[in-house]
């Protein structure tokens, strides 16, 4: 189980300056920040009591399937969820020269649930660079990255409040996941920022 912090900070984002960037090739780039979101203790308690989430069911292979992990989406004009999403998105939005308009909330409830290997290219051409931004909290997940051409996949721990923001060429030349794990985990929610238009 997630335990929070006796010892909770003001809730807030810090400056994005501080990021790390890491060149992955073929134009995509990932930009990480470990404990970006202040405050990330109250935001997981607000958003995992207090967001409408939906257990959605997909055709896949012939077959209809539960999709491993609870889903909410608020497009773009939509009130999102808690201010400090607002602020992050604010943020985000200034510091990458990026409108980003919709937010994507992922609820992972534990080590079974995941996403398999894809990229954000619906709404774009096939040769149009976007960003994505993804701000992790709870429980440590790795996100992979690999090539779509082939190759070695890369490993992100993402952990309580960290940021990570794939660039460039990132979302049309490399997939990325959450692998499902049979270690003991506690639940992890993903708030993904988009562009209008991108899913």
């Amino acid at each position: 189980m997630f335990q929070t912090s006796l010892l909770e900070p003001t809730p807030g984002v810090g400056p994005l300056t501080l990021a790390h960037r890491t060149q992955l090739g073929d134009g995509a780039w990932v930009d990480v920040l470990p404990g970006w979101l202040h405050g990330a203790d109250g935001l997981f308690t607000a958003l995992a009591d207090g967001v409408p989430w939906v257990a959605e069911r997909r055709e896949m292979y012939d077959s209809v399937v539960d999709v491993p992990r609870l889903l909410a989406f608020y497009r773009e004009g939509m009130a999102l969820p808690d201010p400090l999403l607002d602020e992050a998105r604010g943020a985000l939005s200034v510091h990458y020269e990026t409108r980003f308009t919709t937010a994507g909330l992922c609820l992972y409830r534990d080590g079974r649930d995941s996403v398999a290997w894809h990229g954000d290219r619906v709404g774009r051409g096939s040769h149009e660079d976007t960003h994505v931004a993804v701000v992790s909290l709870g429980a440590t997940r790795p996100l992979l990255l690999r090539p779509r051409s082939g190759g070695p996949s890369r490993r992100f721990p993402l952990a309580h409040g960290d940021l990570l923001v794939m660039g460039g060429s990132c979302q049309r030349t490399w997939d990325h996941a959450i692998p499902k794990t049979t270690r003991p985990t506690g639940p992890r929610i993903s708030i993904q920022f988009r562009p209008r238009g991108v899913r």
